[in-house]
């Protein structure tokens, strides 16, 4: 799982040596050597030289899989992708998401959701996630003790009781309130990540971020993630609509099915053109009173990037407002 030490030994390349291998064997085997998938990206000739962040939809699991591929044979640019902290649960996935330098994403869900499962034994039910955000809300928001639980039974009293380490943050009950010791781990585990942002951008690589933050076939709304990184690493953002990879990809195989799968670059948003869509002063990403003071402004710039990134998909993947609400149940986006 996710945790301080965990986000501390990630180390980023500018040349990861995986990329190179997965390149030459197993990803160059399935695409060109047994001619299964073919790879058309359009419009990379308007890509600058130096690196940029590429927010692309998420149509499946393994679809930024291609277009690093294509951009490693053809551009020899190397990337570094946002990826969900939960794909670090297996230790052997965990190795092999830290070898292909990707950044693990934390959210305040994860955080929650990780810790109950850690302390009960079991995923959080929507009702005991609805019960518990708001503490954690408020705690990060400097106003801890304004709610309280809905009902007394609502989460199990051991949760409260039991001492332990949130994801590399020390909680005692005796001491603490459970609210106040996860907004401290949040907090310490998204410095460590934009820090991994950073390192990422020295080292030479472009970014890749999937701003819906879930997959989903049709083009859905942008979390303000993309904004509060780009704004405050001075980076480039360059959409990108990828179109056919799901049938590529449908599952979890990692084993591509015959197929095509195009990816349509926009032109890039220069930084100073973010900075007229989203203007805000000095904030701290990822920092909620921020968040909550800028909401507004962030939100406008994804909007304009999700627009982007719908205009250059094919029909079939073009927003509908009726595939926006996400069904499944809460802890399963996290977990």
């Amino acid at each position: 799982m996710l945790t301080y030490d965990r986000l501390e030994h990630i180390r980023l390349t500018s040349r990861p040596m995986s990329h190179r291998i997965l390149g030459h064997t197993f990803l160059w085997g399935s695409y060109d050597l047994l001619r299964r998938v073919k790879i058309t990206v359009e419009g990379i000739d308007k890509l600058p030289a130096h690196p940029v962040m590429f927010a692309m939809n998420h149509t499946d699991r393994f679809n930024y899989w291609p277009f690093q591929y294509w951009l490693y044979h053809h551009r020899n640019r190397f990337t570094a992708t946002w990826v969900k902290g939960k794909y670090y649960e297996s230790p052997m996935v965990a190795k092999f998401m830290e070898a292909t330098n990707n950044i693990p994403t934390v959210s305040k869900g994860y955080v929650l959701s990780k810790d109950f499962h850690v302390t009960i034994g079991r995923k959080p039910t929507d009702a005991e996630y609805e019960a518990l955000r708001p503490l954690l809300d408020d705690a990060l928001y400097g106003q801890e003790g304004v709610v309280s639980l809905s009902r007394p039974d609502a989460v199990p009293a051991e949760f409260f009781a039991t001492a332990r380490s949130i994801l590399g943050e020390p909680y005692d009950p005796a001491s603490d309130t459970w609210a106040a010791a996860a907004a401290r781990a949040y907090s310490g585990l998204m410095k460590r990540f934009v820090d991994l942002n950073r390192q990422a951008l020295d080292a030479g690589c472009d970014i890749i971020v999937f701003p819906e933050g879930t997959r989903s076939v049709t083009v859905r709304h942008g979390h303000i993630g993309l904004a509060q990184m780009a704004l405050s690493l001075g980076l480039d953002v360059v959409p990108v609509g990828c179109s056919g990879c799901d049938r590529i990809y449908p599952g979890s195989s990692p084993w591509p099915r015959p197929g095509a799968v195009t990816y349509r670059v926009g032109d890039p948003i220069p930084h100073a053109r973010l900075r007229e869509l989203a203007p805000v002063d000095d904030f701290t990403p990822f920092n909620p009173a921020d968040e909550r003071r800028l909401r507004q402004p962030f939100t406008h710039l994804v909007d304009h990037v999700m627009d982007r990134i719908n205009e250059l998909v094919d029909e079939r993947h073009r927003r509908r407002p009726e595939h926006e609400r996400d069904a499944q149940p809460v802890a399963d986006r996290y977990l």
